[in-house]
């Protein structure tokens, strides 16, 4: 009914097998050093109530057949390499924030980054965009940093002069 497995430093790819465990109420296999994809396999385990795969290097997406477990009330995938969008439908849209993070390929609800149009249907967004959009973005602070310099020097300049000619100072 439960296996803990987390912090045993394991290495490799998680075995689609698990999903046969048809009984497993909870799965922690956190804090190891999996990789791979998660096994769209683990649909099938119908009465499981807590996922735990965080902090391993696991990629690829989030299969969209887990949307369909019914009584899962944890989940966390935080801290790995999963991308695309995150699967909407009955328990998975009243996962936090949290349950994702570290994640920086993820998009869609409950994270900012948006997944697609209204139509459900994902828009692709290109690292050539994403540079785009930060490129603007440091481009705004570091013009926000020269016009605050230059106001401060403005201001200590100007200063310098009125307390020169106050005091007579060059005479």
């Amino acid at each position: 009914m439960i296996i803990d497995l987390s912090r045993n430093r394991f290495e490799g790819h998680i075995p689609s097998i698990i999903g046969d465990l048809v009984r497993l109420r909870m799965l922690n296999l956190s804090h190891n050093g999996l990789e791979g994809i998660i096994p769209a396999s683990l649909h099938q385990l119908s009465v499981l109530e807590s996922l735990d795969l965080s902090s391993n290097k696991i990629g690829g997406e989030i299969p969209q057949p887990l949307a369909s477990l019914t009584f899962l009330a944890v989940l966390n995938l935080s801290h790995n390499h999963l991308v695309g969008c995150i699967p909407k439908g009955k328990q998975f849209d009243t996962f936090e924030n949290s349950s994702y993070q570290g994640n920086d390929g993820l998009r869609g609800l409950p994270l900012s980054k948006d997944c697609g149009g209204d139509d459900g249907v994902p828009q692709p967004t290109t690292p050539v965009e994403l540079d785009d959009d930060e490129e603007e973005e440091g481009d705004l602070i570091s013009w926000k940093a020269v016009l605050m310099g230059f106001g401060c020097g403005l201001v200590i300049g100007l200063s310098k002069i009125y307390i020169m000619l106050s005091t007579y100072y060059p005479v």
